[in-house]
């Protein structure tokens, strides 16, 4: 009875110490990463990092966390931020937002809100910490711009899944619940009179191929940038309007798609006013969709309907041989 006692504590002051090593770890890596940032010319600053969840836990807390590249324009700032993983675990990080916090993109700036923001990430083995799969779940989640346009839903789920055969490869699935685009957007295209709140249906799925892989240099040096996307499905549900998506298209070094996309609407027209209206697209381009939509869903015996495919050719979006547009280039910062 004794030696089992005396194994009991050797092995509780083991963990111990196995556990506050690990935490001492943490804090240096993190002080470690941070000063590399702002030698590199950030703004990465916290107010406080504690570490707790012993025995079996080590949850790491910022306070007042404020990240920003200027190279890129991306910037985050958060009250706080939690990184909690299992101590015999440390590949699986569940990451914890808070209720409110700021993004600024190179185009447009952010607050952030939610009732609740977590996402589950296993990384895999090695220094560079390559992603192997992550899950991301928010509820009553409202991205709301500076001049006050907000974008809600109730619900947003995200996974991202590493490929087996390609590691430069990744999987993504996006759905989303009452999603409700801004009042200003709905009253710009004219769709506040005749068209629910909410999307019926919002959801995607993409397998993307990227020319490197996505690990810890792609957040500290450069972002991978995609050379191929597989489009499996893009279904948008909102009122008496329908719009699915499928294709595959290579890009190029300079971000430029070539490939195809088969494109299936109901009530298009409506669809084709509100992408003008928006300025997603301009008159010009709308009215050659029109003439071109109108002709090919007369052709097929349904003047409502599309099921068209179109072809990308260096960016160019081709209807048949006729050049109907041109898309941005696909370039991450």
């Amino acid at each position: 009875m004794k030696r089992l006692l005396i194994a009991i504590i050797v092995m509780a002051a083991a963990w111990s110490g196995y556990w506050f090593y690990a935490t001492y770890n943490v804090k240096r890596e993190f002080a470690e990463w941070f000063q590399d940032r702002r030698d590199r010319g950030w703004v990465a600053e916290y107010s406080d990092l504690s570490v707790a969840g012993f025995p079996n836990r080590v949850d790491t807390t910022f306070s007042d966390l404020s990240l920003a590249d200027p190279e890129t324009g991306w910037a985050w700032d958060a009250p706080f931020f939690q990184i909690m993983t299992l101590s015999y675990k440390p590949n699986h990080i569940i990451a914890v937002w808070p209720n409110e916090q700021r993004l600024a993109t190179p185009q447009e700036k952010l607050t952030i809100t939610s009732t609740q923001l977590q996402a589950s990430v296993v990384l895999q083995a090695g220094e560079a910490l390559p992603l192997d799969r992550a899950n991301l779940v928010a509820d009553t989640l409202t991205l709301a711009t500076q001049d006050g346009q907000a974008t809600t839903m109730t619900a947003l789920r995200a996974a991202i899944q590493s490929q087996p055969d390609d590691p430069n490869s990744y999987r993504f699935a996006l759905e989303t619940d009452g999603f409700a685009p801004p009042m200003q957007f709905r009253g710009l295209i004219g769709a506040a009179d005749h068209l629910p709140r909410t999307f019926d249906a919002l959801r995607a799925q993409v397998t993307v191929s990227f020319d490197e892989r996505w690990d810890r240099a792609a957040v500290e040096r450069r972002r991978p940038q995609p050379t191929r996307i597989d489009l499996q499905l893009a279904e948008a549900k909102w009122g008496d309007l329908e719009l699915m998506l499928a294709g595959a298209a290579d890009v190029d070094d300079l971000g430029r798609l070539n490939g195809s996309l088969t494109i299936k609407a109901r009530n298009w027209r409506d669809i084709v006013d509100m992408a003008v209206a928006s300025g997603q697209v301009s008159r010009k381009m709308g009215e050659r969709l029109t003439d071109a939509f109108k002709l090919l869903s007369q052709m097929a015996g349904n003047p409502n309907t599309l099921d068209i495919p179109l072809d990308f050719r260096k960016g160019t979006i081709y209807l048949g041989p006729v050049p109907v547009g041109k898309l941005p280039r696909l370039v991450l910062r």
